[in-house]
């Protein structure tokens, strides 16, 4: 028979453990069916399948451990049973198809991101990004009273013409992608301005004002990260304090 006092300790140790979790909630606002998505780059797995289906107005709560390192984003247009994998849908797909795979399902751009690292570090940070392009509008909300990244901006109908796209059945654009995604497509993302590679791999030779419609992301969503370079904006990388434990809320159409 186990003595009281380890049977304190491991209840000590599970309460340590339920503590570590972080509470997710992910919230489709959209008024059609999206299929929300995460991939892990870090860290502990989260309770929640890395792929689900979200009607409108519906809502998942899930955990994910206090080291975990990762991103969610939406898909749009999905149709699984037939093509199983990254062209699933029109945007976002991932390989694995429903669920994506843990090691290489992170999307098919364009798609706007949601992204979290809880460090360790006495603060976590997260960000919506526009580094992969947009596909739907996103909001990030806390329950401590900690900044909002959000781009809650239809981006696609007004999206440049040579970044726009993909488009549904009926001519609609259901995304805009970035500079770099366009350059990526047309094999030039290894020595890129849009993308801030090759030689132009820093700040100092990646500003903004060499990429591309940066203005388009940034002035239509300044709190969302517009390209690779964009922390010195003040307004792409967000914080709050770990000890206070904030629960997150991802939106989708907020």
């Amino acid at each position: 028979m186990k003595s009281s006092f380890a049977i304190v300790a491991l209840a000590m140790a599970m309460a340590s453990v339920a503590a570590a979790a972080r509470t997710m909630t992910v919230y489709n606002a959209c008024p059609f069916t999206i299929w929300p998505a995460l991939y892990t780059s870090a860290g502990g797995r989260p309770s929640q399948a890395t792929g689900w289906s979200a009607g409108s107005f519906t809502k998942v709560t899930f955990t994910v451990p206090n080291d975990w390192n990762g991103r969610i984003w939406g898909r749009r247009n999905c149709n699984f049973g037939s093509n199983p994998g990254p062209n699933s849908c029109l945007d976002g797909g991932c390989n694995g198809g429903l669920k994506c795979d843990v090691n290489s399902g992170t999307g098919v751009p364009p798609a706007t991101l949601a992204e979290f690292n809880f460090k360790g570090d006495g603060s976590d940070w997260y960000d919506v990004s526009l580094v992969d392009g947009y596909n739907l509008p996103m909001r990030i909300d806390n329950n401590k009273g900690c900044p909002i990244a959000s781009c809650p901006v239809d981006l696609g109908p007004n999206c440049p013409a040579d970044q726009k796209g993909p488009f549904d059945s009926s001519g609609f654009p259901v995304g805009c992608k970035s500079a770099c995604v366009v350059d990526a497509l047309n094999g030039k993302a290894g020595n890129s301005p849009n993308c801030c590679s090759g030689t132009h791999n820093t700040l100092a030779t990646c500003p903004p004002s060499g990429v591309r419609n940066y203005h388009y992301f940034k002035d239509n969503c300044p709190r969302a990260y517009a390209y690779a370079y964009d922390e010195p904006s003040g307004t792409a990388l967000w914080t709050c304090a770990t000890s206070k434990a904030a629960q997150y809320t991802i939106t989708f159409c907020p």
